[in-house]
């Protein structure tokens, strides 16, 4: 077994995966594990509901038995963490969700940690995810930019401009002790909006791929 981080964007945006694999430059260090992003073809574009989640379970499962032999662990790269009990029975690798890792990482540094989203539909799914992993005294609430995932690139000034918005409303109304970008296409503005909003802000790759990098150096498999 290597200590290969297979990072998958489970929809089929390749600029999302992208983006992601610059997010991640920082971890990627002389003697550490290598890092791969991929992207799973067969996922829709963007991951907005309940049902682009189901579809990518069977998928996501596949490509991760594929690469069992050759990953340390793996990391699914989507903030629903879409099929990730489903990926978890599918190796005896660790499986990392990028919410969940974020969430654990807010903990760390803040009593409350708030989301930056990208639509107001998201809010009820994030929030029930929370409440199953028995967060939400620690949650401080959510606020959306209103651009779809795959609009978030396009006018990347006013993606920007949304985001430090939406944290300064959570910082300021909600009492965040931290802000969590709630989309992998989010990823590219992390460092901005902390410099703007002045709390921590947590990019959930950023937050998985840390654990994975530490589960699959001490051997948790």
């Amino acid at each position: 077994m290597g200590e290969k981080i297979l990072t998958i964007n489970p929809n089929s945006s390749q600029y999302i995966t992208d983006a992601l694999s610059e997010a991640l430059e920082p971890l990627r260090m002389k003697g550490g594990p290598a890092i791969e992003c991929v992207t799973l073809k067969e996922g829709p574009p963007g991951i907005e509901t309940h049902l682009h989640k189901a579809v990518v379970v069977e998928p996501l499962c596949r490509l991760i038995r594929s690469r069992d032999n050759e990953a340390g662990a793996f990391v699914v790269a989507c903030f629903g963490d879409p099929g990730l009990q489903a990926a978890r029975d599918a190796t005896r690798r660790p499986v990392l969700g990028m919410a969940e890792s974020s969430f654990l990482a807010a903990l760390a540094v803040g009593e409350s940690f708030g989301i930056i989203a990208t639509q107001p539909t998201s809010a009820k799914r994030h929030a029930r995810y929370i409440r199953e992993l028995g967060l939400e005294a620690r949650y401080a609430g959510e606020v959306a930019v209103g651009i779809g995932i795959l609009d978030l690139a396009k006018d990347k000034k006013e993606t920007l401009s949304r985001m430090i918005a939406a944290g300064k409303r959570l910082r300021d109304e909600f009492g965040a002790a931290s802000v969590i970008t709630g989309c992998a296409g989010m990823a590219g503005f992390r460092a901005a909006v902390q410099e703007a909003i002045g709390i921590p802000v947590i990019e959930p790759t950023q937050a998985a791929v840390t654990l994975a990098i530490g589960a699959a150096r001490v051997g948790y498999a």
